[in-house]
């Protein structure tokens, strides 16, 4: 397993906890950092591919209507959306690769893996007055808000919306998801799967302490996701429990 983080000191403890962990250091918003970690990856590889890629980068600001500024917009679109693109594009040589080798579709083969978030999701996310003002998150990459509002019953048990956390991430998900949707369609000839996958609210630095779940508690549900994608899962939008979401 391939690891890749722009901090290694970040994650040195991991790779010391699972020796099946190999950490390769990675800033994707920088086009030399990509090229390099491709190369090392290969190197790794080798003639057998790259099957499975997954894109987990993301950054958050706080901010209204009144603190937004364009400068904040495009780091976080370039963080959380573009970015994922750019680095997708960079490893496809080696994921075609991998999918030469198999059949069918799915993790065995080759697969890309976008991270994105419940709040992407524009028909669960009410239009209250309060979100409105959560500009840069909500555009790309929503659904990890703690405090985001769905239509139907919610999933996330105490959620306390907070009028000052106006989260810019939220917009960079959505943006996300439609480069999941055009991957899945580009690259099926390919026989590359490609999917956005919701992995729940979570402990984590971007979902603070209030989140009902750790990470050691989603990742079982995550991998058994993985372990079951195929063909008819291509394109789609899902939790980490395997349910669809809808856009």
């Amino acid at each position: 397993m391939l690891n890749s983080c722009r901090l290694l000191h970040e994650l040195q403890q991991l790779s010391k906890q699972y020796s099946n962990i190999k950490l390769l250091q990675l800033d994707v918003v920088c086009e030399n950092s990509i090229k390099k970690v491709v190369k090392e990856v290969e190197e790794i590889v080798g003639d057998k591919g790259l099957n499975c890629l997954i894109n987990n980068a993301g950054i958050n600001v706080l901010a209204s209507l009144e603190e937004v500024t364009a400068e904040t917009m495009l780091t976080i679109y370039e963080t959380n959306t573009v970015a994922q693109l750019m680095v997708t594009k960079a490893f496809l040589p080696l994921l075609r690769k991998a999918a030469q080798l198999s059949t069918g579709m799915g993790c065995h083969r080759a697969a890309i893996i976008n991270m994105s978030s419940l709040a992407a999701s524009m028909q669960l996310v009410q239009a209250n007055e309060m979100f409105l003002k959560v500009y840069p998150y909500r555009i790309a990459k929503v659904s990890r808000l703690p405090w985001a509002v769905l239509s139907g019953p919610s999933k996330i048990a105490g959620m306390k919306p907070n009028k000052r956390c106006a989260d810019l991430y939220v917009a960079t998900p959505t943006a996300l998801n439609m480069i999941t949707r055009c991957l899945a369609a580009d690259l099926k000839s390919d026989g590359i799967l490609c999917i956005s996958l919701h992995p729940g609210w979570l402990q984590t630095d971007m979902g603070g302490n209030m989140a009902p779940m750790q990470v050691q508690e989603a990742i079982p549900g995550i991998l058994s996701v993985l372990d079951r994608l195929g063909e008819k899962e291509n394109g789609s939008f899902l939790d980490w429990q395997g349910e669809t979401l809808p856009w």
